[in-house]
């Protein structure tokens, strides 16, 4: 992973979050000429991701010799070991808890991607996440859903036009239930006129979708579709219009996801990948001397 500023910002204040002015246990038990060496154990299995984070976390603190046995992306089962580290005491044990932070939760977000990947293998799907994420991170967080297979979406506001319902609402495209299609044209033709950049509209009923996707945008959101309905707009789409891509959204878990794609549709977001993963327990053990 390429470390740039931004990030480096994000680990200088981890660290200063954790640590404060010192880390006191360490500083009044290890005499600063004291070296060590530890090893990076996973506790269960997972998908790594995160380790060029924690390599970069020990160097803020000092001059540290870090080994990655493991490269992100990778497999690994419980009891394998994903690191090494060498150097003085003091800086290994104040930094181990952010390094093995970072891998937590990294590993525990592309991990989690990773299942629904391979829950629709076969398929045309591409699983996306979202900007359910946490804040500060999300840069960190979409890297970790790439390293476990999936793809990004928008990663700000400004990267697409994406319409949904509350736009739908407070715009009043849809009113008391209806869609006041004469808005709706004259929006989605204004949008088309901005250059470079992607229209993605949600819908919420087949009515909506045949108003909305006769005007072309780039993808139209399925959202809370059942499968069966689901299933309904990918043959619309195939028969009227072919180019225009469908993204399933909205209630996706590992148990449905494969139906879901077997729909047909192009993509599914799936929020969980960022806003609920599990984290994936390391722990950092010292080695005898």
């Amino acid at each position: 992973m390429k470390i740039d500023r931004a990030i480096k910002h994000i680990i200088k204040h981890a660290l200063s979050e954790d640590i404060g002015r010192e880390d006191v246990t360490t500083l009044f038990t290890i005499p600063y000429h004291f070296k060590t060496e530890a090893v990076f154990l996973a506790k269960e299995d997972g998908v790594l991701c995160g380790i060029d984070i924690a390599k970069v976390v020990f160097r803020e603190k000092g001059q540290v010799k870090f080994k990655a046995l493991k490269e992100d992306g990778d497999c690994f089962t419980r009891n394998d070991h994903i690191a090494y580290v060498k150097g003085a005491a003091r800086t290994i044990l104040a930094a181990e808890r952010v390094a093995l932070n970072f891998l937590s939760r990294l590993s525990g977000i592309a991990s989690l991607t990773r299942k629904f990947v391979d829950a629709v293998a076969g398929t045309r799907a591409k699983i996306l996440d979202t900007r359910k994420t946490t804040p500060t991170l999300r840069v960190l967080e979409k890297y970790a859903v790439r390293i476990g297979g999936g793809v990004n979406h928008r990663k700000a506001l400004e990267d697409a036009i994406l319409v949904k319902d509350n736009h739908l609402r407070a715009g009043k495209f849809i009113e008391n239930g209806r869609v006041n299609k004469d808005r709706m044209e004259k929006c989605l033709k204004y949008l088309h006129k901005i250059p470079h950049v992607k229209v993605e509209i949600e819908v919420e009923t087949m009515e909506e979708l045949e108003n909305v996707i006769k005007h072309k945008p780039d993808v139209v959101m399925l959202d809370n579709f059942p499968v069966t309905a689901m299933a309904q707009a990918v043959g619309y789409r195939d028969k009227n219009f072919p180019r225009i891509k469908l993204e399933a959204s909205g209630g996706v878990t590992l148990d449905n996801v494969g139906a879901i794609a077997q729909t047909g549709v192009d993509f599914i977001s799936v929020g969980a990948l960022t806003h609920s993963p599990k984290a994936i327990d390391f722990s950092l053990e010292i080695l005898d001397n």
